[in-house]
């Protein structure tokens, strides 16, 4: 098969040959020697492309398996999990999984096609170390130097389909960055990094196939350029990779741990909080189970300047007063009320109140006082879920107790019905770093069980 191409290193054209009578593969088979017989032209810069399933024949990763249908898939999911260090993503009967190699596949690379009915093939444990180990024996036993490149075949995210990808390279580049050139137009190649051993690994499977028993195949004319790299160097980071995760366990993940992104955040980075963001926010809140069918909760975004100074400044001056009738000393009370100078820093200021409306009223003060606890305890509610709906849009947010101790001057300033009581105040910004999920509370001594 000929092709005329513009090739990254190269150009011209290059021609891709399957490698013909090849015998089948087993422990203490020299994969170069099977190659000089049934490959005598192979020549200096050829790339030779192998599946990876004849290193794992030879390589001793073969692993006897029965021939039940039941007991044989079984088995295969059990060495999943032992090649596998993540799962990625579940659909139905299919797992997608990183191994030790980092190579992000289904089910591991553990596959039972083109092998034995009591057979399952696990990938070679170091595909680019094969792929290293055959070049050099192919220069040994037949004195030519060509680049090797190991294959596997894999699905690809957005895409149907399946195609041939390196797992194991050695003695060519394994890519070739364009970052600094400029196109045909003059327009600068800001990102473009061609993945040359995949584009190798796929056209030489376009003569191999997956049904044909040829299990190799050379591209002559690429005149590869060994610049050391392997195709372990193509496999992304995770930390870096925007597809981690499948739709399905982000998901999940997110579910899990957004009460845990939640933490007291008391410096911010300055800029005010976009008011879809607060409002979206305040409107997740506002969906915490509430008695009655009411909502016992307000909260009020102090936005006016002015009227956030005069508030602030009025409850200092009542505690003030509260602490010396306690007659601290003036350091105990100057300390203490720098404790609220994070509600004049912080971006936003929000005061959430509890409103009794839809309460019930009995005609006993017991009864009276169980309803107004319920209600505190579904405001509160609401509140702690204000403090996790910011958390998961990584706005920053601390809650203070401070306007409960002076109800009426935050009534009186805010011009709020006298029957609405203050809880606490919450300061919320942007953290000037994101923060990880907590680890979970220890339970021990504060989840009692009868």
């Amino acid at each position: 098969m000929t092709r005329a191409v513009t090739d990254h290193a190269a150009g011209g054209e290059l021609s891709i040959r399957p490698v013909l009578g090849l015998g089948e593969f087993g422990p203490g088979i020299d994969i170069a020697t099977e190659l000089r017989r049934a490959a005598p032209w192979l020549a200096d810069g050829d790339v030779v492309v192998a599946t990876s399933k004849i290193f794992s024949k030879v390589e001793n990763r073969m692993v006897a398996a029965p021939t039940d249908p039941d007991e044989r898939d079984a088995l295969r999911r059990k060495l999943v999990e032992q090649e596998s260090v993540r799962v990625l993503a579940r659909r139905n009967r299919t797992l997608i999984t990183e191994n030790r190699n980092g190579l992000i596949q289904a089910a591991a690379g553990v596959d039972g096609s083109n092998v034995a009915a009591d057979e399952l093939a696990l990938l070679p444990e170091d595909p680019d170390a094969s792929a290293a180990r055959l070049r050099s024996r192919i220069e040994e036993i037949a004195g030519v130097r060509v680049a090797v490149v190991i294959t596997d075949t894999m699905g690809r995210a957005w895409r149907n389909g399946q195609t041939d990808v390196a797992i194991g390279s050695a003695g060519l580049r394994v890519s070739h960055p364009y970052d600094g050139s400029t196109d045909a137009h003059g327009n600068p190649l800001v990102v473009t990094d061609i993945a040359v051993a995949d584009e190798i690994a796929a056209a030489g499977d376009l003569v191999k196939g997956k049904l044909g028993g040829v299990p190799v195949a050379v591209i002559r004319g690429l005149h590869p350029v060994d610049d050391g790299s392997r195709a372990a160097d193509l496999v992304r980071p995770a930390d870096d990779d925007l597809f981690r995760l499948g739709t399905a366990e982000a998901i999940e993940q997110g579910r899990r741990e957004a009460l845990l992104t939640r933490r007291s955040v008391r410096t911010f980075a300055p800029g005010a909080i976009e008011a879809e963001v607060m409002h979206a926010a305040f409107a997740d809140a506002l969906t915490a189970p509430a008695p009655h069918h009411t909502h016992p909760v307000r909260f009020v975004w102090v936005r006016s300047p002015q009227r956030r100074l005069q508030l602030l400044d009025e409850m200092a001056q009542a505690w003030r007063t509260d602490l010396e009738g306690d007659a601290k000393s003036p350091e105990s009370v100057s300390k203490r009320l720098r404790r609220g100078q994070i509600l004049y820093d912080a971006p936003e200021l929000v005061i959430p109140f509890l409103v009794p409306e839809g309460a019930h009223d009995y005609p006993d003060a017991r009864r009276n006082a169980a309803e107004h606890t319920m209600f505190t305890v579904a405001a509160g509610g609401a509140v702690s879920a204000l403090l996790v709906a910011l958390s998961v849009r990584e706005v920053g947010s601390c809650w203070i107790g401070s306007t409960i101790f002076a109800p009426d001057v935050v009534r009186r300033v805010l011009e709020l019905d006298d029957r609405w009581e203050p809880l606490g105040a919450i300061a919320v910004g942007r953290p000037l770093s994101a923060a990880r999920p907590r680890p979970p509370a220890d339970t021990a001594g504060l989840v009692i069980e009868r």
